[in-house]
């Protein structure tokens, strides 16, 4: 991505930097964006007013223009901070600084000023993405990628320092002297070379890694080694590389292997009660994926547990996912998650709706007991927009072809956790063998309208009155294909937003994943996340988590409606449905 100069302009008193303290129990924010109106206004007549009534209530934004990418996102003094990738002009993409947002809670936010832009030669051309390191005397620091001329995207690794570390918003940054820290030298392709990660320390050294291309099409996560943060040598192999085009926005974190849910700081790499984290992101596909491994730090390379892992990819989201960034958090010892989710309308549609852009709800990550994969769930704090009165289903069956309505609350913004009871499997469909390494095809085929053995059952959610418009979220049960050495049932889950709008100028796709679950025993549970204008949801305790971006023209506010389907011929059985509508507004940078 190219990038030119930009900055935010604010309408701050002075008085603003006392206060910021209280503007979460004040419930606003002071921070005024610079808008793009004659663009705004020259796109609006095209664009359904539905669509300007969809802006997310708890997902992160700000209140105005393009974001992107998360930035290092870390937790100091009492405060949670998060950077990102933001076009103070405009909402697409281009201008982009670091914007700046803290919190107490990770739900509530308010703005602070730009954090970053670009000021020097190193990056004169653009301020790209990055992370942030806590030092040994618990300053932190951040690296990020430069884009340092104007006629090719030449890409370094720049630092930046707290001004004043005594602030525990760490409003202002200031660039040392030395920068740029890393330039991509020894045939390294200087417009594929971006992105560094939070370091970590072990052995006298620092390291971090830089995502990169080699060749035409082989994903690279380089190690550079530093004493003192400042002077950075790369090692000379990679620590791990892949035939999948470039590696972006690469992120590399111990978890423990003991089933707990706790996280463990990123320096912690020498306990035999660690596993390592690679992610990386696509360029080429869009979309993050990740493996499980062993890092050894003596040769500094790391090893996926599974070999055909950088082929077969897992992923942290299956849906409207990317350029993802974890922390960990001291204040609770778990490690976070937050990505990015694009919209899925168009360009026009943006720039009249004059927004374009959420993050994902934080997600706190751990390692499956299994070992063979992470976990995910939203963090524990999103509880507190629930309103006092939940409503729900117990001991339901629903039969074939049917749907119940659940009433009594506005679900345009709610929480749904559902658990369901198969009382058989005898009927479930035969995988395709031409279908069992693509779950997305899968989806798109076997949609949420096509009738299976067991399944298609689970959500219809943002659901017009006469069901025009629903987003359906689901799983689907198969029985093993008879090239698949095993007799375990494979379970599907996706989201089908094809029917979402009756607005067709959209691109609304199917995402899918497996669920790695022993659905022997009868039982799966669902939570979807539904929030005006995104369906984030957690299948099997998180074990499958997909997003989606839709855009209702009739379920819309008090006008969306919330459905338990079942389109398999056998019958399911609903043991406990709860659904809480999100009635207290989260703190959104002024929005």
């Amino acid at each position: 991505m190219g990038v030119h100069l930009g900055r935010v302009a604010w309408a701050c008193p002075v008085a603003l930097v006392l206060l910021l303290l209280l503007l979460q129990l004040a419930g606003a924010s002071h921070v005024v964006y610079e808008t793009s109106l004659l663009e705004t206004e020259a796109a609006a007549a095209t664009v359904p007013v539905s669509i300007l009534e969809l802006s997310t209530g708890y997902h992160f934004r700000p209140p105005k223009n393009w974001i992107n990418d998360p930035n290092a996102p870390l937790y100091y003094k009492g405060w949670y901070h998060l950077f990102y990738q933001y076009n103070p002009k405009g909402a697409v993409w281009g201008n982009i600084v670091w914007a700046h947002s803290v919190s107490r809670d990770l739900i509530n936010w308010v703005a602070l000023e730009t954090a970053i832009s670009p000021s020097i030669e190193s990056d004169k051309y653009g301020c790209w993405s990055g992370s942030a390191t806590i030092l040994p005397d618990g300053t932190p620091a951040i690296m990020y990628t430069g884009i340092s001329r104007p006629d090719i995207n030449y890409e370094v690794q720049n630092m930046a320092f707290p001004k004043n570390s005594s602030d525990p918003l760490l409003r202002e940054w200031v660039k040392p002297g030395h920068n740029p820290v890393i330039v991509p030298e020894g045939g390294i392709n200087a417009t594929q070379f971006r992105d560094p990660t939070t370091a970590w320390y072990a052995d006298g050294h620092w390291r971090i890694l830089v995502g990169a291309l080699s060749g035409a099409s082989r994903g690279v996560a380089y190690v550079y080694r530093s004493r003192d943060f400042r002077r950075w040598t790369r090692v000379r192999k990679p620590l791990h590389s892949a035939p999948t085009g470039m590696w972006e926005c690469p992120d590399f974190y111990p978890v423990t292997v003991d089933g707990r849910q706790s996280g463990v700081d990123t320096s912690v790499v020498s306990s035999p009660r660690v596993k390592h984290v690679l992610k990386n992101s696509l360029d080429l596909r869009r979309y993050d994926y990740y493996t499980v491994g062993t890092y050894d730090r003596v040769r500094e390379r790391y090893v996926p547990d599974n070999p055909a892992g950088d082929e077969h990819h897992l992923r942290y989201d299956y849906g409207n996912f990317y350029a993802s960034k974890t922390f960990y958090d001291p204040a609770k010892r778990r490690r976070i998650l937050w990505g990015w989710a694009n919209e899925s309308d168009t360009a026009v549609d943006d720039v009249a709706k004059g927004w374009a852009g959420i993050q994902a709800i934080p997600r706190k990550v751990w390692l499956d007991p299994s070992g063979r994969q992470l976990m995910q769930w939203p963090v524990e704090e999103v509880e507190a927009l629930r309103g006092e009165n939940p409503v729900g289903l117990k001991d339901r069956v629903v039969k074939r072809g049917e749907h119940v309505e659940v009433t009594g609350l506005q679900s345009a913004q709610a929480d749904v956790e559902v658990s369901f009871e198969l009382p058989s499997l005898e009927g479930a469909e035969t995988l395709d063998p031409a279908l069992a390494n693509d779950a997305q095809k899968l989806c798109g085929v076997k949609g949420a309208d096509v009738e299976g053995g067991v399944g298609p059952f689970g959500l219809w959610v943002l659901a017009s009155s006469k069901l025009e418009e629903r987003t359906a979220v689901f799983f689907r049960v198969f029985k093993a294909a008879r090239n698949i050495n095993s007799t375990k049932p494979v379970v599907l889950m996706c989201s089908d937003p094809t029917k979402a709008s009756l607005n067709t100028n959209l691109y609304h796709p199917t995402f899918a994943g497996w669920v790695d679950t022993d659905i022997r025993k009868g039982k799966i549970s669902l939570r979807s996340l539904i929030d005006r204008s995104v369906v984030e949801s957690f299948g099997a305790g998180g074990r499958t988590c997909i997003l989606s971006r839709v855009y209702p023209s009739l379920a819309i506010g008090k006008n969306a409606h919330l459905h338990v389907f079942n389109n398999g011929k056998a019958d399911i059985k609903v043991s406990q449905l709860t659904a809480w509508e999100m009635k207290k507004p989260a703190l959104m940078n002024g929005a």
